[in-house]
């Protein structure tokens, strides 16, 4: 870790392969990160290794296969602290047991525009979830995205672990897809109202900052969810969630940039990657006069 500057430790921060914690390290730590960067291993982060499967949508299976593949070879070549009677033991008593952290990222604007998130986020804390943001524990919930994981490691094993986390992320899917379906039949104006002034700030603003682009793009993405902006765009909309994060922009600029400067190269890199975009089609929504 002794090796990357504070530039490129942020953005391997804003690409979810490290830590914020990690990102603080220096000589002493280190990291192993897959060409596809689906896998990530943390040397001397908290605990001496800290193992990282992520793939898009909702293969917490596949996740969860990759880090018990990697996890086992190790295995053969190192040897772990382990109680027979408590599990893995960890630098942090909440970690012992599994030592498995399996979490979603999730999308909710529905609830959120519905004023039912903090219901539900209280509701999955009390069945034993943690609810975080867009950066794990401690951080926001920027751009309507929710991390939901377990927060027991000690007393059950990791498929019940992943049997449950599931089950809770497949009710609360249902519940933002209600949550949308109810919001288009008695607020569609107010849907309307979000989604075009969304589309119109990316398309004029000259100065955006982090926080809002995010939302802003959030909106977006629900405008492709409703069928109301071409399904193409999705996977541009999802490029820009990284591309316009603060070390990102600044890799990009090959420059430190003030705040100022990034909200300013932010605006301008949102005007041209969505420039081409069509207008939402609010006649889909079909709003009550």
């Amino acid at each position: 870790m002794d090796v990357f500057n504070p530039l490129e430790k942020q953005v391997l921060v804003e690409e979810h392969l490290i830590s914020r914690e990690h990102a603080a390290k220096n000589a002493g730590s280190g990291l192993v990160v897959s060409a596809e960067k689906t896998l990530s291993i943390m040397i001397n982060e908290e605990d001496h290794l800290r193992l990282q499967s992520i793939h898009p949508g909702f293969q917490l299976e596949k996740a969860w296969q990759t880090i018990d593949q990697i996890d086992t070879e190790l295995e053969g070549e190192l040897e772990f602290a382990f109680s027979a009677s408590l599990g893995y033991l960890t630098a942090c008593p909440t970690n012992v047991g599994t030592g498995m952290r399996a979490s979603a990222m999730l999308h909710l604007p529905g609830l959120v525009l519905s004023e039912q998130i903090n219901q539900v986020i209280k509701s999955v804390n009390q069945i034993g979830l943690a609810v975080r943001g867009l950066y794990g524990e401690g951080t926001e919930a920027l751009g309507n995205l929710f991390q939901i994981s377990n927060q027991m490691t000690l007393g059950e094993s990791e498929r019940q672990i992943l049997d449950r986390l599931t089950k809770v992320i497949n009710h609360l899917i249902e519940h933002e897809q209600n949550a949308r379906q109810k919001m288009l039949q008695e607020k569609g104006r107010m849907v309307a109202d979000q989604l075009g002034r969304a589309y119109g700030v990316m398309q004029h603003s000259y100065s955006i900052s982090s926080k809002e682009a995010l939302n802003l793009l959030s909106l977006l993405i629900l405008g492709v969810d409703l069928g109301i902006l071409p399904l193409s765009l999705r996977e541009k909309i999802d490029e820009l969630f990284v591309l316009t994060q603060p070390a990102h922009l600044q890799k990009a600029a090959d420059r430190k940039l003030s705040a100022e400067e990034r909200d300013g190269f932010r605006s301008d890199l949102l005007r041209e990657k969505l420039k081409s975009i069509p207008s939402p089609n609010i006649k889909k929504l079909k709003l009550q006069s």
